[in-house]
């Protein structure tokens, strides 16, 4: 059951881009076409998985053994970061047609401050490594559901006639608001 409070948490009521206002980068950058959204959606849950657990166990088994606290921001940044180069050296050798679904959105998960922030919160709420894999998996899900329905209607809003003053980053900003209000309504559920 805990599991699932967790999934529920990270999904719906502590959506980590619209709840959290971590990631809003690629949420208002990549959310023109639903095809982009989904290829960013699976790029960061592959890449939030695993950083997750590395940086986990950075944390418990050298930076808090050695009394290294301090060093949690600049070493999860620089983990990351070589993740998302070696994933991205794996797939091209390993996969070159995934590489190539991939490949634009690979060097943005390295700058997506969310892959951070779940890094950090898995800490921060003391989560053990099954805990802190669903909260990792969860978070994915619930940003890759955000920014796929934000795509949607933002396909469909290219579609209608706005005001002149309204149209692009005006009309994506009231979007998005009314998106998190909605998400909103999930507050009670947890």
């Amino acid at each position: 059951m805990e599991y699932v409070l967790i999934f529920i948490a990270a999904v719906f009521v502590n959506n980590i881009v619209l709840a959290q206002f971590l990631g809003i980068c690629p949420f208002l950058g990549v959310s023109k076409k639903v095809e982009t959204a989904l290829g960013m959606s699976a790029a960061v849950a592959f890449v939030l998985t695993i950083a997750t657990v590395v940086t986990f166990l950075i944390q418990k088994y050298i930076l808090d053994a050695f009394g290294l606290g301090f060093m949690q921001t600049i070493s999860f940044i620089l983990v990351i970061a070589a993740l998302v180069q070696m994933v991205e050296i794996v797939l091209k050798k390993v996969s070159p047609a995934l590489y190539q679904a991939l490949g634009v959105f690979l060097p943005l998960i390295t700058t997506n401050c969310c892959i951070l922030g779940v890094a950090i919160l898995v800490i921060q709420k003391e989560y053990n490594l099954l805990q802190s894999v669903v909260f990792a998996i969860s978070t994915a899900i619930g940003f890759g559901l955000a920014l796929v329905i934000f795509a949607g209607i933002r396909e469909q809003i290219s579609l209608t006639r706005i005001p002149e003053g309204m149209k692009g980053t005006p009309i994506a900003l009231v979007t998005a608001g009314l998106l998190a209000m909605a998400f909103m309504g999930f507050s009670g559920i947890v």
